[in-house]
């Protein structure tokens, strides 16, 4: 049994349902993040299991205890927001503390505890400050600090990043991973942010319209996506068209329309009938783009012209017209990018393709 388990989970709000039936697992001292646009039904998910709002139907159990009817103070859980939610008035330390002064811990413990938690932070200089004296980031680490020192059953984070800018989210998510990892703490994260979840996460519960898309490892959910909704939404992916002929050994033989056949391993379409309507998926950045007169080795090379550019710094996007197909290339830049209007050979392996059935939505 897995520490959080949801079982036929429906929330409707009046005539709206903001969940549809859903079940999930979430292993033991795991790292899984609820993944989706705004309005998909992550927040309300999170929100069933810390207790904040009541499923309208199903069962929440933690630890083999059904929760549905239990006050969120009775839950042992941590929760950590996106504004934080610290005291202005109180410092440091007794923000941290501010748990534990309803569990039955002596004051010798309490400060222990707390410069351990601060130690794990790597804050211990700041107990007696006050908030508004620490950063966005710092403070950002205070109420990690507060969740975690009453060592809950599991942790909770909602969009806990999204306030901090863009070096110090990165920086943070590598942060956030290191300590949940040094504790072993189940933990449950919420985020829009497709980078965040899968740098992050053991395991990754794509959402859309309040029902689960996807469950699966972060390479999983990325490499061999189970819907266009997540292929589209987890990065840049170009979808094309297509008809499966068969099986050609270990591969399906999918024929696309300008690309000829593309032998697409049938482990990376696991949902593709043998025959009939299906589509290729295609990542951006598993698309070459070379000068025309490169040796092909082992890829399928494409005649295109290069529609438009949009510089990346390191990389860039590229819009490239490839008969009645315009593809969308994410390549490193060595020197200098393709200019619009460049002619270039588009290369790709069939072996970095994935494949959907053709009413895959």
């Amino acid at each position: 049994m897995g520490a959080v388990s949801l079982t036929n989970i429906v929330k409707r709000f009046g005539a709206f349902t903001a969940v549809h039936r859903t079940s999930m697992e979430i292993p033991e001292g795991s790292f899984v993040t609820l993944l989706g646009p705004s309005g998909c039904g992550k927040t309300t998910t999170l929100r069933m299991i810390a207790g904040l709002i009541d499923p309208t139907e199903g069962d929440i159990t933690i630890k083999g205890r059904r929760i549905n009817d239990v006050p969120i103070y009775k839950r042992n859980l941590g929760l950590v927001f996106q504004n934080y939610a610290l005291f202005p008035h109180k410092t440091i330390a007794e923000n941290v503390a501010f748990g534990l002064k309803y569990r039955d811990v002596s004051k010798a413990e309490m400060d222990k505890k707390v410069r351990d938690v601060l130690e794990l932070v790597q804050l211990p200089h700041v107990a007696d400050r006050y908030p508004k004296q620490l950063s966005g980031g710092q403070q950002q680490r205070i109420a990690l600090a507060r969740a975690i020192v009453i060592e809950p059953d599991v942790l909770l984070l909602d969009e806990p990043l999204s306030a901090l800018d863009a070096n110090l989210r990165e920086d943070m998510r590598v942060e956030l991973k290191r300590i949940q990892h040094q504790i072993g703490i189940t933990t449950v994260f919420v985020t829009h942010d497709q980078s965040e979840a899968l740098a992050m996460s053991d395991q990754v519960v794509v959402m859309s319209n309040g029902r689960v898309e996807q469950v699966g490892s972060p390479e999983d959910v990325y490499n061999t996506p189970a819907s266009e909704f997540v292929s589209r939404f987890l990065g840049t992916s170009n979808i094309l068209e297509a008809t499966c002929k068969g099986m050609s050994g270990a591969d399906l033989a999918l024929e696309v329309p300008h690309f000829g056949t593309v032998a697409v391993p049938k482990n990376k379409a696991p949902r593709v009938a043998a025959e009939g309507s299906s589509k290729l998926v295609i990542r951006a950045e598993k698309l070459l783009l070379m000068a025309k007169d490169t040796p092909v080795e082992d890829r399928i090379a494409l005649d295109g012209v290069v529609e438009a550019v949009d510089y990346q710094g390191q990389a860039a996007r590229y819009f490239v017209r490839v008969g009645e197909q315009q593809l969308q290339a994410i390549n490193m830049i060595d020197e200098h990018p393709f200019e619009e209007g460049a002619a270039v050979s588009v290369r790709f392996r069939p072996r970095d393709c994935a494949a959907l059935p053709g009413d895959a939505a």
